[in-house]
C-alpha cells in the first residue's frame, strides 16, 4: 500500500484527535458539568464541542482533498489556521468554564480569528485549484 505524503496526515490526524475529543468533551459535559455549571457556562461548553466537531469535519475534508493534491499552500495554511483556531477558540471556552479565570475571555477572539481566516484560506486555495484546472 502507498504511503500518504505527511502533509496530508496533519489535517486528518487532527480531525481524529479533535473527533475524538468533542465525543469525549460532549460525554463529559453533559453527564458531569452539566449539573455542576451555571446554565452559561455549560453552553460556552457546548458552543466549544460544536465548534470543535464542525471543523474536526473541516479538517478531514481537507486530509481527503490532500490525497488528491496537496501542492496547494492556501489549504496548507487553512488546515493550520483551524488546527491553531481549535485549540485556541475551544481550549478558552473549556477552560473558562471550569476555571472562571477571566483573562481566558481574551483568548477566545484569537482562535475564532484564526478559524475566520482559515475559512478565507480554504476558499482561496479552492478557487486556486479550479482556476489552476482550467
Amino acid at each position: 500500500m502507498k504511503r500518504m505524503p505527511s502533509p496530508v496526515l496533519f489535517p486528518l490526524l487532527a480531525a481524529a484527535f479533535f473527533g475524538f475529543l468533542g465525543v469525549a468533551v460532549g460525554a463529559f459535559g453533559a453527564h458531569v458539568l452539566r449539573p455542576r455549571l451555571a446554565v452559561a457556562l455549560y453552553e460556552n461548553v457546548q458552543t466549544a464541542v460544536f465548534y470543535q466537531f464542525v471543523h474536526a469535519l473541516a479538517l478531514f475534508s481537507l486530509g481527503v482533498l490532500g490525497v488528491v493534491g496537496w501542492r496547494n499552500r492556501a489549504l496548507r495554511l487553512a488546515a493550520g489556521l483551524w488546527t491553531g483556531g481549535v485549540i485556541a477558540f475551544c481550549g478558552s471556552l473549556y477552560s473558562y468554564a471550569l476555571t472562571q479565570w477571566l483573562p481566558l475571555v481574551w483568548v477566545t477572539p484569537l482562535g475564532g480569528t484564526a478559524l475566520l481566516v482559515g475559512w478565507a484560506a480554504f476558499g482561496v486555495g479552492v478557487w486556486r485549484a479550479i482556476s489552476s484546472t482550467k
